[in-house]
Order: structure tokens, then C-alpha cells, then sequence
């Protein structure tokens, strides 16, 4: 059985609403309730939010430009028994924010983190776009200037799973034109709003997305769900060519039989049917 939360000289990483606020867990709340401090990317933005759950906590802020300074006090203060909670502006921490970070830092110093697990905008997305889920990378926000951000979309060109990515409403038409350039068509879920009244997902395709998105200008932040790379099929071979190839391993010392379950491998052809072709081609070796 769990102890009693929040616990001393604990980091907890909170997972706080992307939108609706019904989502925040009954478990999320008590430990926000309980710490001695709650370390945040804007002081403002959770103050509201805890205001709204009826939530007094000691807020201090915590975001890329103070972290160098910030890890080290929220460190000593976990030493001396206090319990800690990390939130972010909205989902997960620990995702494309300073969290990261911390809970390294944390983990090297032997401090003990635990997750409250919540809402995340990554997962969330990635499993209403009707995208294959089984499979998936997180590139998050692709660098903003053009040609660092071409290049890296040139870098993902061959990736096969999904890919989920963020992005900000001043670049995303612009994001959309280089994904369209450099990957072609794709089928993508464009989303914002998640989990509120008017959530939207604009798609099916790179192209349409594009069209709609230059016609309404983009609000909010966005999470992209994209196709991966369509598979390549196998270029057809002769009996010939294949005859050289189970030959070349029958030379290396393999058997028939075992050239022809790696040449089956490499291939995707049946196996029976290359071990089938050594023989029709007659004695190999």
C-alpha cells in the first residue's frame, strides 16, 4: 500500500489540464494541496489554475532562463524534508519544458521522484488522429529558423512511425509548407483545444491542413500527428539475380536451408520458395 502523499523530501511530477479542468486526477489535487511548494513555468498562469481548483499552494517559478539557479535551491530544500511539486503550464512536466532537467538532477543527488501521472497533449492527440499508435516518435518543436528546420524534417524523410510534433501558431503555416516540400503528401492530424469545448483536428493531408490554415490564421499551440514513411516495396528480382545471391551465401559455408531462411529475411520472399529455387537452379555448390 502507497504511503500517505505528499511524502518529505519528494520530488512529484504533476500532470496538470491541457484544457478541461475536470481532468485533473483526485490524486493530482491532494498532492498540489500537501507540498511545500509547487515550482512552475509562469507564477500567474498556475496561480489561476489553482485558484480555479481551489488550491493555495507556495508557487515559485521555475522556466528555462532560471533553471541554472533554481535546480540547486529546489535540491537543498528537498534535502532539508520538503516536498516538492513540478507542474507546467498545461500536460505532463518534464516534456519540452525544464523538468527535465530538475528530475535528472534530482535523480543523481539520490532524491526520490515520482509521477502523477495526467493529461498529456503528445498521447492524446496521437490517439484520436486515427494514425497508427503502436508505433510513434516525439520530435517536439523542430528548430525555428528554415534551413535548421528543413534539414531536420530531411532527417525524419525515411522514419516510418508516426511522428508527433508541437508547434507555435506563428509558424505553423510555415512548418506545414516545409513538411509538404520535403516529405510530399502525408496524412496528418493538425490539433488545438484539446480536451476543450472547441477542440479541432484539421487534416486528412498535409495539403488540406495547409489550404485551411492559410484561409483561418492560426490561434493557440498546436500538436501535429503525422504519417510515417510510406514502406518501400521490395524492387522484383530475377530467379537469376536471387540464384547469385543464395549462391554467395551457400559460398560463405551456410547451408541450403539456412541461405535460404536469411536470404527469406532479407528479401521478404517465402522461404520454401528460395530453398525450392536451389534446387530448380541444380546443385549450387
Amino acid at each position: 500500500m502507497q504511503g500517505a502523499e505528499p511524502a518529505a523530501g519528494v520530488l512529484y511530477l504533476v500532470g496538470t489540464p491541457i484544457g478541461n479542468l475536470g481532468d485533473l486526477s483526485p490524486r493530482a489535487r491532494q498532492v498540489l494541496a500537501g507540498v511545500d511548494r509547487i515550482a512552475c513555468e509562469d507564477t500567474r498562469h498556475s496561480g489561476l489554475l489553482l485558484h480555479n481548483l481551489s488550491i493555495k499552494g507556495r508557487l515559485v517559478s521555475f522556466h528555462e532562463h532560471n533553471q541554472a539557479a533554481r535546480i540547486p535551491e529546489l535540491l537543498e530544500a528537498l534535502e532539508a524534508g520538503e516536498a516538492i511539486a513540478v507542474i507546467s503550464d498545461a500536460g505532463l512536466p518534464g516534456i519540452s519544458d525544464p523538468g527535465e532537467a530538475l528530475v535528472a538532477a534530482a535523480r543523481a543527488a539520490g532524491r526520490t521522484v515520482i509521477c502523477v501521472p495526467g493529461p498529456c497533449a503528445v498521447t492524446t492527440a496521437l490517439v484520436s488522429s486515427g494514425l497508427p499508435a503502436g508505433r510513434f516518435c516525439f520530435e517536439g518543436f523542430l528548430p525555428p529558423k528554415p534551413t535548421q528546420r528543413r534539414a531536420r524534417i530531411r532527417e525524419l524523410a525515411s522514419e516510418g512511425r508516426t511522428v508527433v510534433l508541437f508547434e507555435a501558431p506563428h509558424r505553423l503555416v510555415a512548418l506545414l509548407e516545409d513538411l509538404l516540400a520535403e516529405l510530399g503528401e502525408r496524412p496528418v492530424a493538425v490539433t488545438r483545444e484539446l480536451t476543450k469545448r472547441h477542440e479541432q483536428q484539421v487534416g486528412p493531408t498535409l495539403s488540406s491542413a495547409l489550404a485551411h490554415f492559410r484561409a483561418h490564421s492560426p490561434q493557440g499551440e498546436f500538436t501535429l500527428v503525422l504519417g510515417g514513411a510510406p514502406a518501400v516495396a521490395a524492387e522484383a528480382r530475377s530467379e537469376a539475380e536471387l540464384l547469385e545471391d543464395l549462391q554467395a551465401l551457400l559460398d560463405q559455408g551456410l547451408s541450403r536451408n539456412e541461405a535460404a531462411r536469411q536470404l527469406a529475411q532479407q528479401t521478404g520472399l517465402a522461404k520454401r520458395e528460395l530453398y525450392a529455387l536451389l534446387h530448380q537452379g541444380g546443385e549450387a555448390n
